[in-house]
């Protein structure tokens, strides 16, 4: 889309997370736990669990509440017992927008989620209303300027999925996400470091705002995303530059 730009967008995405980090603490060691508890307290052995741990580590948290995090899951600490909640619904002029909780209070998280919503110029929707136009997928980020003939042919030959070459000279590459830390790991041996890199949902289509919407839409996300029990928050907006 001409009025947008991707790099600048997932930037801007990637700017308002760093400066949550202080405060995402107890939601990275809630993800620690949940990632722990499904597939086991090994990293090596457990795709979730390795994203969970990297992303502790890149916010700085500290290694012993890391390790608490995990005996949690696996039952060697006692510990909240969280369930996984995704509610759906719509932003500014229909824009899609999924968010994954983890909560030991569903009756708490869906009242705080609609209330946002309400809130903020949206709806929440039934089960299912958006999460077709998501894929659920690695994403890796590289700035202008990357070589991408060798970029291709180094993430082919890691195992990802596909490489897409945005209009503003920035590139992504798409994994499945049990193998994006794999793809990862494959292209920085190959000298190419990814800006920003996450499992994500990929929306299909983006609905892109502008001025006051774009604001409106800024401000619904960050009401879901500052709420306690709020893991991730999805969207198919993107704001014109």
């Amino acid at each position: 889309m001409a009025g947008h730009s991707k790099w600048a967008n997932i930037q801007h995405r990637k700017g308002r997370q760093d400066e949550k980090r202080g405060a995402a603490f107890s939601k990275l060691a809630k993800e620690v736990t949940v990632a722990a508890k499904m597939g086991g307290g090994d990293i090596n052995f457990n795709p979730r669990l390795r994203l969970a741990v990297d992303k502790a580590k890149g916010a700085n948290m500290p290694k012993d509440k890391i390790e608490n995090a995990i005996k949690k899951g696996t039952g060697e600490l006692e510990g909240v017992s969280y369930e996984e909640i995704r509610y759906e619904g719509y932003g500014v002029s229909g824009a899609a927008v999924m968010v994954d909780c983890l909560t030991d209070n569903k009756t708490r998280t869906v009242a705080d989620v609609r209330h946002a919503f309400s809130k903020h110029g949206g709806n929440m929707g039934s089960d299912g209303c958006v999460a077709y136009q998501f894929k659920h997928c690695g994403q890796l980020l590289f700035a202008p300027g990357t070589d991408e003939e060798a970029l291709i042919e180094a993430a082919l030959e890691a195992g990802a999925e596909d490489v897409l070459a945005n209009d503003d000279g920035s590139i992504e590459v798409l994994t499945a996400p049990n193998e994006f830390s794999d793809v990862r790991d494959g292209l920085e041996a190959g000298g190419f470091h990814a800006e920003f890199g996450e499992v994500t949902m990929k929306p299909d289509n983006e609905t892109e705002l502008a001025g006051d919407d774009a604001a409106k839409m800024q401000r619904l996300l960050d009401a879901l995303d500052s709420l306690d029990d709020v893991q991730n928050v999805y969207t198919s907006a993107v704001f014109s530059d």
